[in-house]
């Protein structure tokens, strides 16, 4: 092999080329197009200009610039690259730019390829999925860390007050995220929706940020058995979540009763988490319990919404190999975090689509793993919600 082509095979497997080195002569070692993209700066005229501008600012980057210069700060150390006798490396600046681009929007890499004058497989393979690890790992102690027993109870006193339901931990569901079929998986990812996906199994709480993630799991699988498998799924069967110790409802005097999540019918009951009565012809006490149950449960719905309509990536088919996909899923809930703690809520989340609904002949898991114990802290905060804990609006439902 001559000392070109070794130059040039070190350089593709370093990211410094624009496209892979093709198996006869290749016209172009850089593509005329990118080569002089460092001689005219003109990412760096237009990231100046932008940043006078707050709310152009805001609609790009989908964030403030405070927030977006506190979070370049963050993982510049990890995506700033050594400059190399080949060229000058994509700044940090540029390297965020083009991922939190990706992940805000629909754009293919190839349309990025033309808009920063990047290579295709150097946009892909070194910026977006190195980013969006980066972004991860970084963030997820700070954004999303596991709860402790004094988290536990800010939590279930948030959801209390926004919500009317006591000792609630938070809302569990499962939202299937479109991915591209990977070759020889035949219909591990065809789910009952008819499409190939990735499942993000969520909990989420009454300000509708992420407290666990779970990504990966392939989307032929009912939610049961995701969240079975999941980590908090895990530990939750397992005692290991640090849950408070049972406490008494408000305005009772000897209801005692354990801290909760909710979800839907596709979960088994358990001590810790609760889903509605089954079946139709329900009474006044079981018709009331579920309405309660799903004004608590739409949280996580609307978390969802709002994730998607902000990071417009997950509104579309990822079209990537299914580890590199997992890793958009869980920068976009990292961040979806990140923004949410600092710029609040905004207009885009009006919007959200909460019409996001599990398929409840999902039924997998129905019947299994009952907890009787369950059963009966079901049946006691269905007393107290027609009792000390009734609200005037539940009455108006027609549920």
């Amino acid at each position: 092999m001559s000392s070109l082509a070794e130059i040039l095979c070190l350089a593709e497997a370093a990211g410094e080329l624009d496209e892979p080195i093709p198996s006869k002569s290749r016209r172009y070692w850089v593509h005329p197009l990118h080569s002089s993209r460092d001689d005219d700066n003109r990412f760096t005229v237009f990231f100046n200009d932008i940043k006078k501008y707050f709310e152009k600012f805001y609609d790009y980057y989908r964030m403030s610039i405070l927030s977006f210069e506190e979070l370049l700060e963050k993982v510049r150390p990890k995506i700033t690259k050594e400059i190399t006798h080949l060229r000058y490396p994509i700044s940090a600046e540029e390297r965020l730019t083009v991922t939190l681009r990706y992940l805000s929007t629909r754009i293919h890499f190839s349309a990025l390829h033309f808009d920063f004058r990047i290579g295709k497989t150097t946009i892909n393979q070194i910026v977006v999925r190195e980013t969006c690890m980066i972004l991860w790992s970084v963030l997820q102690p700070t954004e999303m860390p596991e709860p402790n027993r004094v988290k536990w109870i800010k939590i279930s006193e948030l959801y209390y007050k926004k919500t009317n339901f006591p000792n609630c931990l938070g809302s569990i569901d499962g939202k299937h995220i479109r991915c591209r079929n990977p070759n020889n998986s035949g219909s591990l990812f065809y789910n009952y929706k008819k499409y190939f996906s990735i499942v993000l199994m969520a909990v989420v709480d009454a300000n509708l940020n992420f407290i666990f993630i779970d990504v990966g799991s392939y989307g032929r699988e009912a939610d049961s058995n995701v969240f079975r498998k999941s980590v908090i799924g895990k530990k939750l069967y397992t005692n290991q979540l640090q849950i408070p110790d049972p406490v008494l409802l408000p305005s009772t005097g000897n209801n005692i009763q354990p801290f909760v999540f909710v979800a839907d019918e596709a979960f088994g009951i358990h001590t810790n988490l609760l889903r509605p009565y089954p079946g139709r012809g329900l009474n006044n006490v079981r018709r009331i319990f579920n309405y309660r149950l799903s004004r608590e449960r739409r949280t996580v719905e609307c978390a969802f919404g709002v994730l998607a309509n902000k990071w417009n990536v997950l509104h579309t088919a990822i079209l990537v190999e299914p580890d590199f996909c997992d890793h958009i899923i869980k920068a976009c809930c990292v961040l979806h975090n990140y923004v949410r703690k600092r710029d609040g809520c905004n207009y885009d989340e009006n919007t959200a689509d909460t019409a996001y609904i599990n398929n409840l002949d999902d039924f997998e898991g129905y019947g299994r793993y009952v907890n009787r114990n369950g059963m009966e802290i079901r049946d006691s905060f269905a007393n107290y919600f027609i009792n000390e804990g009734a609200v005037p609006f539940q009455y108006r439902t027609t549920i």
